[in-house]
C-alpha cells in the first residue's frame, strides 16, 4: 500500500512565470499590435452592450482607435474611446496574470446585445512588454463619478497605480520602446501591421505621427468593412471581385466564389474564391486566410479547409474554432471537422447551381474547377454524391443536324448551344459520365474509350471517330488515377484508352488471307517477319491487322498500342516511386495490313530491296512510337538522319 506524505497545491510565482510570457507566450514580436488593438476593439464592444442595456444614460459618441508615435519620446500609444477601468478593474483585469472579464460580461449583457468580444484568455496585454522597457495605461471608466486612474510597469512583477487628470472615457496603453525595438516608431511599419493582422476591425484605427513637436492629422489606416460579414444579397459581383483583387493584387480574376455564413451549429463566415490553376500553383498548400472575430490568425487554413480544396483562396472567420492561447494555430477538435464538413457542402452547392442557372459559366471554367471536383470525389463520399451528376467531360460525340438546340450568345461573347443531353461552348461539347453510358450502350456497353493527351493520341481518336465510336478526353493531371477511381464506383463499367487496345468495330474481320503455296505463309505472317527481323526487339509483341476505312491510305500504316492494365501499374509505381513513367519495353507494334505502306514493303522485299525495306521498317516504327513518346536527342538524331536515308533513296529510283 502507498503511503501519501503530503498533498498540497502547486504554487506559481510570478517573478518565475512573468519573463516566460513576456518572451514565450507569442513566437513573434509584432503580435503586440494584434492583441492591443484587439483589446481596444473589446472595450468598445463593451461599451455598445452597456449602452444599449440603458446603463449609460449619455451618447456613446465617436468609436474609434488611435495609434501615436512619437519619435522624440520613443513611445507607440494606443488609445479608444471603450469602456475604460477603474482603479479596482485594473486590480483585477491587468494585475491578475490570465484574468480574463470577457465571458463574465458576454453573460451578464448576451440579452440585449449579439456582439462578440474577441480576448478570452486575459493575456494578450502582456505582450506590450515584448518590445518595452516600461508599458502605462491611462484609463477613465464610463461609470458615473469615476476616477481616472494611471497604472505604470516596467516588466518586473512591481507596479505603481495613482490617480490621472485624464477627463474622456477610454484607455490609453503607452509603451516605451526598447532600443532594438524601435523598428515600431516607423509609420509604414505600423501601417503594414494593421494591415495584415486589424485591416477588417469594426472601428475605424487612425494614425498620428509626432516629430519635433509637429503632429500629423489623424489618417484612418485599416479598410473597417469586412466584405464576409455582409448579407450575399448585400454585394454585388465587381464588389465580391474587388475584395478578392485587394487580397491577391496582380492575380487573374477568380473563377466563382462561395459566401460562408452560418451560425449554427457554430458561427462560420467567409468568402471563398475559385482561382484559376497555374502551373505554380502548389494544389497542395492551403491559400486561404483563417481570422477570428475579424483578427487575422494565419495564412495557412489547412486545418479547417478540406485537403481537396487547399487552392481556394479567400477568407473564413469563425469564433467557434479552438485556437491555442496565443492565437497563433489551430487545436485539435470536432468543430474543426464539421467545419470543414460544412465547407465542402457549400462548395458543392455552388457548383451545382451554377450547372443549373449558368452553364456556359460552368463548362468555361471547368478545365480549372475539374481538378477540384474530381479529387475531391475521390476522398470525401458526401462531396461525390453532391457533384456525380455535374461531372463533365470534353466528348468527340457532335448532335445530329436535326436535332432540336438553343444558342445563347454570354455577356462574354462566348456561344453556348444546349440540345438533349449535350452542352457546347466555343465548339467544345461535353457530356456527362451517364449521358455517355446512354448514349454508347448497343455500340459498347459499359465501355468508356478516352484519351488524355488530344494532340499526341489524335490518329487514335480519329480511327474511332471514323466508325463512329464516341471518345472522352480525361486530359487533366489526375485523370489516370480518376479513371480508376470510377471504375471501383461503376463496377460494371470499363475505361480503355484509345491507345490501348483497339476495338472490334475498327477492325476488318471478314477478310480471309490467302497463304502462299511457296512458302506457306500469309500475307500478315510475311510483314511480321519482315518487321521482327529489320527491328530485332525481342520485347516487342507484332501483330497485324487490317483497320476498316473507306479510304485506308488514310489510315495510320501501325500503331504502337499500351495494354490498359500494365499501363496503369507502370504509372502507379512510378507515381509511388515519385519518378515519372517511362514508356515500357514490352509493348504491341500493330501493322494495318489494310495501309498502302505496308502492303508496298513487301513488294520491296520481294523485289530484292531488302535493305531499303528495312529502313522503312524502323522509320514505320519510329512514327508509330511518335504518338506515345518523344525522342530523346540521340533518338531524334537518328530518326533524322533516316528520314532523309529514305528519301534519297526514293527519289534515286
Amino acid at each position: 500500500m502507498t503511503t501519501v506524505l503530503e498533498q498540497g497545491n502547486i504554487s506559481i510565482h510570478t517573478e518565475n512565470i512573468f519573463p516566460i510570457i513576456k518572451k514565450w507566450l507569442y513566437s513573434d514580436h509584432e503580435i503586440f499590435m494584434r492583441e492591443l488593438i484587439s483589446n481596444a476593439v473589446d472595450a468598445m464592444k463593451k461599451m455598445s452592450m452597456v449602452s444599449r442595456s440603458g446603463e449609460y444614460s449619455h451618447e456613446p459618441g465617436e468609436m474609434e482607435i488611435t495609434v501615436t508615435i512619437d519619435k522624440n519620446k520613443k513611445t507607440l500609444s494606443i488609445s479608444d474611446t471603450g469602456i475604460g477601468m477603474t482603479a479596482d478593474e485594473i486590480k483585477q483585469y491587468i494585475n491578475q496574470v490570465a484574468f480574463s472579464s470577457a465571458e463574465e460580461f458576454v453573460q451578464k449583457y448576451q440579452a440585449t446585445s449579439d456582439e462578440q468580444i474577441i480576448g478570452h484568455f486575459g493575456l494578450g496585454f502582456y505582450s506590450s512588454f515584448m518590445v518595452s522597457s516600461q508599458v502605462e495605461i491611462d484609463s477613465l471608466s464610463y461609470k458615473e463619478g469615476a476616477q481616472a486612474i494611471h497604472w505604470t510597469c516596467d516588466g518586473s512583477t512591481s507596479f505603481s497605480l495613482s490617480e490621472s487628470d485624464r477627463t474622456t472615457r477610454g484607455t490609453t496603453v503607452t509603451m516605451t520602446l526598447l532600443e532594438e525595438e524601435n523598428e515600431y516608431l516607423e509609420d509604414y511599419r505600423i501601417r503594414t501591421l494593421v494591415k495584415t493582422y486589424c485591416d477588417f476591425m469594426p472601428y475605424p484605427i487612425k494614425l498620428i505621427v509626432l516629430e519635433s513637436e509637429a503632429a500629423t492629422e489623424p489618417e484612418q489606416i485599416n479598410k473597417q468593412i469586412a466584405p464576409w460579414k455582409e448579407s450575399p444579397s448585400n454585394l454585388t459581383d465587381e464588389q465580391y471581385l474587388e475584395f478578392y483583387r485587394y487580397l491577391y493584387p496582380y492575380q487573374e480574376d477568380p473563377l466563382l466564389w462561395v459566401h460562408l455564413n452560418t451560425d449554427y451549429p457554430f458561427v462560420v463566415n467567409g468568402i471563398l474564391y475559385f482561382p484559376k490553376l497555374k502551373p505554380d500553383v502548389d494544389v497542395t498548400k492551403s491559400s486561404a486566410k483563417l481570422f477570428c472575430n475579424q483578427v487575422f490568425v494565419s495564412d495557412n487554413c489547412e486545418e479547417v479547409v478540406p485537403r481537396f480544396l487547399s487552392p481556394l483562396r479567400g477568407v473564413i472567420d469563425s469564433t467557434d474554432i479552438p485556437l491555442n492561447v496565443s492565437r497563433s494555430f489551430l487545436q485539435a477538435d470536432r468543430t474543426v471537422t464539421q467545419i470543414g464538413n460544412y465547407i465542402a457542402k457549400k462548395v458543392g452547392d455552388r457548383l451545382k447551381d451554377l450547372y443549373r442557372d449558368d452553364r456556359a459559366a460552368y463548362i468555361k471554367s471547368w478545365e480549372d474547377l475539374s481538378t477540384f471536383v474530381k479529387f475531391g470525389s475521390m476522398n470525401d463520399d458526401k462531396f461525390k454524391k453532391q457533384v456525380e451528376d455535374i461531372m463533365i467531360f470534353q466528348t468527340t460525340y457532335a448532335p445530329a443536324a436535326d436535332q432540336p438546340k438553343v444558342e445563347v450568345e454570354t455577356a462574354e461573347g462566348d456561344v453556348w448551344s444546349g440540345g438533349g443531353d449535350l452542352n457546347t461552348v466555343n465548339g467544345k461539347t461535353y457530356t456527362t459520365l451517364k449521358e455517355y453510358l446512354d448514349r454508347n450502350k448497343d455500340k459498347n456497353e459499359n465501355r468508356v474509350f478516352y484519351c488524355n493527351d488530344s494532340i499526341a493520341q489524335a490518329t487514335y481518336v480519329n480511327l474511332y471517330k471514323s466508325r463512329g465510336i464516341e471518345v472522352l478526353f480525361l486530359d487533366s493531371f489526375i485523370d489516370s488515377h480518376f479513371a480508376t477511381f470510377l471504375e471501383r464506383e461503376y463496377s460494371e463499367v470499363k475505361f480503355s484508352r484509345v491507345d490501348a487496345e483497339l476495338d472490334e468495330a475498327l477492325i476488318e474481320k471478314d477478310q480471309t488471307e490467302e497463304v502462299d503455296p511457296e512458302t506457306n505463309q500469309t500475307f500478315g505472317d510475311r510483314i511480321k517477319g519482315l518487321f521482327n527481323t529489320a527491328l530485332n526487339k525481342p520485347k516487342l509483341t507484332i501483330r497485324t491487322e487490317a483497320i476498316k476505312s473507306d479510304n485506308p491510305a488514310s489510315t495510320p500504316p501501325a500503331m504502337v498500342l499500351l495494354p490498359e492494365d500494365q499501363r496503369r501499374m507502370q504509372e502507379m509505381m512510378a507515381m509511388m516511386q515519385q519518378q515519372q513513367a517511362q514508356f515500357p519495353e514490352e509493348h504491341i507494334l500493330l501493322l494495318n495490313t489494310a495501309h498502302p505502306l505496308i502492303q508496298n514493303l513487301s513488294k520491296l522485299q520481294q523485289n530484292g530491296s531488302t535493305e531499303l525495306a528495312d529502313t522503312i521498317c524502323h522509320h514505320v516504327y519510329d512514327l508509330a512510337l511518335m504518338a506515345q513518346k518523344g525522342f530523346d536527342a540521340d533518338g531524334m538524331k537518328t530518326f533524322v538522319e533516316r528520314s532523309n536515308q529514305v528519301l534519297t533513296e526514293l527519289t534515286t529510283r
